[in-house]
């Protein structure tokens, strides 16, 4: 992918002139790039009367392969994911990506062991801890579509997505740290399900605060123990392009939300060459995307995009605010990150933080 890094604004505009002249072999060079188990036939077909937009029809490959098998042979040991925790005195985590291959496979066949298959939606509601993004591949890898749902709306939030995608199994953790505050997380679970979630026949748990939760026998079962059950090998099942990779929900500030669905070929493609080329990544710099992944920039620019570039990405469990205003910071000396992508207003705070000026705006 790092031959298709744009270097100059000369550059930009020749590659741009060629993406509309050459729309089909423009991305025909850029997918080539990745681990493909059948070639497409067919580039790309549409029509924007319907819509429909098919991408690399025919075609078949797994975006896990891609992110993790395809690094294993020049960057096993490489990091790629830090994760910082909410409290300043917890040992951040590092995972290689030797690490987080073996770990996602552990996970997708805990799905697997669990009666989860290829198509299959589940619902993954959890803080940002290892497990959010491993629990994503996981899903990837053996054709589960995965719906992330925020772990900070309500239990009716919840259900509502849950009702919507059809999910058949939940994802979860017990509880979560945002501040100086635990949060129960299960709990909301426990009572999403009870508004009418049919569907759900399984709800996994990771056990992030040790909490005693309610475990309904036959239904909820503890990662953990599931995992000492698996082997760490899980062969990436082969995905049709256009098979559906994961559901995201609209915010529903403008009224009911809508699942937004996300296809394996066209969004591999297109999250992999905008990270490249958006952010300029290079070998060994350390990456941080503050968005949750819960959201679309946090599925694309903290796990997919900077994966498929065999970057390191940070993840941050916490709050810029606590313990104080400079934790922001401390957490960008501490990892030497290189590459930030915060929101504006965000950054304009941050920077008020960095002159020992905010503390009133965050009393």
């Amino acid at each position: 992918m790092m031959n298709f890094r744009i270097k100059s604004f000369e550059e930009y505009q020749s590659t741009y002139r060629r993406s509309v002249e050459d729309p089909e072999g423009f991305w025909n060079e850029i997918a080539g790039e990745y681990h493909w188990f059948a070639p497409w036939q067919k580039t790309l077909e549409w029509e924007f009367d319907t819509p429909s937009v098919k991408w690399f029809l025919g075609g078949k490959t797994n975006i896990t392969y891609n992110c993790l098998d395809r690094h294993l042979e020049s960057h096993a040991g490489k990091t790629a994911i830090i994760w910082e925790p909410n409290d300043p005195d917890e040992a951040p985590l590092r995972l290689t990506y030797r690490e987080l291959y073996e770990q996602v496979c552990r996970f997708a066949n805990v799905l697997k062991r669990n009666g989860i298959q290829k198509g299959d939606r589940v619902a993954i509601y959890m803080p940002m801890i290892p497990e959010l993004a491993i629990a994503v591949l996981a899903c990837a890898r053996i054709g589960a579509v995965h719906s992330v749902v925020f772990a900070g709306f309500s239990a009716s939030a919840l259900a509502d997505r849950i009702k919507d995608a059809q999910a058949v199994a939940v994802i979860t953790s017990d509880g979560m740290k945002r501040g100086a505050k635990e949060m129960p997380v299960k709990a909301v679970v426990d009572e999403a399900i009870a508004m009418g979630c049919d569907s759900v026949k399984r709800v996994i748990v990771a056990n992030r605060l040790g909490q005693e939760v309610n475990m309904q026998e036959g239904r909820d079962v503890w990662l953990h123990e599931e995992l000492k059950q698996v082997s760490d090998e899980c062969p990436a099942v082969p995905m049709d392009s256009e098979d559906m990779l994961f559901i995201l929900y609209t915010s529903g500030s403008t009224g009911k939300p809508k699942g937004v669905v996300h296809t394996v070929g066209g969004y591999m493609v297109y999250a992999g060459y905008t990270f490249l080329n958006v952010f300029q990544y290079k070998e060994g710099e350390v990456y941080w995307c503050t968005a949750d992944i819960g959201w679309i920039t946090g599925h694309t620019y903290l796990v997919y995009g900077p994966l498929l570039n065999g970057a390191t990405t940070l993840m941050f469990e916490g709050v810029p605010t606590y313990p104080d205003a400079g934790r922001f910071w401390q957490v960008v000396d501490k990892h030497q990150v290189n590459i930030l992508l915060h929101s504006a207003h965000g950054y304009s705070r941050a920077y008020v933080c960095r002159l020992g000026l905010c503390a009133p705006l965050f009393a």
